[in-house]
């Protein structure tokens, strides 16, 4: 038979797990209160609702938020962000760095391409390459690490672009030739970013150097900005049309995963663009 003190022993384990089952359970539903306050100040019966709780519970949760200042309370709204999560969200941006974050990303679809990919970001009107990941095909693509190319006649460039003002697409593409990029229509230019936008991916067609093709995507962060944009390049015997159109998919899907590990969100994209619309 079990001993006193293997029975006192047993009693206390369960005790603990019980207590750490009970605690995890409170976290995630202060993480449950946070994550309602996402389309702005909600009531505190709203909130019970929302989360399918009781007032008294959903009011306990709610005020140790605000007392850790994770919350705020305005009266005749509710409970809404406090400034806790602002600062945490600063320091979170501070953190972050993009090729660190995508070079895994990066490695596994250079990997199942067999194509060379590219990171780089906005650097005074050039696109600046931060990261390169050979391909296994014999194609020799005239990159390097550090280099900076024209932003209208590279793909990676131009997924920068696809949130900027027509009269900026204007300027950069008149600069951009002015310094001896390859010339190019800038109605026809113009058409193609056009579309671009609305697929949501560029492409370079041998635009920057001939006989090399690029699809491309822009990496947002937490706030729905472009910080980044990533490129699947290679040789135009091995970039028709139609893999073009098929590394699309490869190309958007690896750009969205990068920038789910910046703080992006389908959320946060809703109100980003909600935002635009109320200025």
């Amino acid at each position: 038979m079990p001993s006193n003190a293997d029975l006192t022993q047993k009693r206390e384990e369960r005790a603990s797990e019980g207590r750490a089952q009970a605690g995890s359970q409170t976290l995630l539903r202060g993480l449950d209160v946070i994550e309602a306050m996402v389309d702005g100040p909600v009531a505190l019966a709203e909130l019970a609702a929302r989360l399918d709780l009781t007032r008294s519970t959903t009011h306990r949760l709610a005020t140790a938020l605000v007392e850790r200042r994770y919350l705020t309370f305005v009266p005749r709204l509710g409970y809404q962000f406090g400034p806790k999560l602002l600062e945490l969200g600063f320091l979170a941006q501070q953190q972050t760095d993009v090729v660190q974050i995508a070079r895994p990303h990066l490695e596994a679809l250079a990997a199942s391409t067999e194509d060379t990919v590219h990171l780089g970001i906005l650097d005074h009107d050039r696109a600046l390459y931060l990261d390169k990941i050979a391909g296994r095909r014999r194609v020799e693509i005239n990159s390097r690490i550090g280099d900076r190319h024209p932003l209208t006649a590279t793909g990676l460039g131009k997924a920068l672009l696809l949130d900027a003002e027509a009269d900026q697409w204007k300027r950069l593409f008149q600069k951009d030739h002015a310094s001896g990029s390859p010339p190019a229509d800038y109605d026809q230019w113009v058409n193609r970013m056009r579309g671009y936008v609305t697929a949501g991916r560029t492409y370079d067609l041998e635009e920057n150097e001939d006989l090399i093709r690029c699809v491309a995507a822009p990496i947002r962060n937490a706030s729905g900005a472009i910080v980044a944009a990533m490129s699947v390049s290679s040789a135009a015997q091995y970039m028709a049309d139609e893999r073009m159109e098929t590394l699309t998919a490869d190309v958007l899907h690896t750009a969205r995963a990068i920038s789910a590990d910046m703080g992006w969100s389908a959320e946060t994209a809703r109100q980003a663009r909600l935002g635009r619309g109320r200025r």
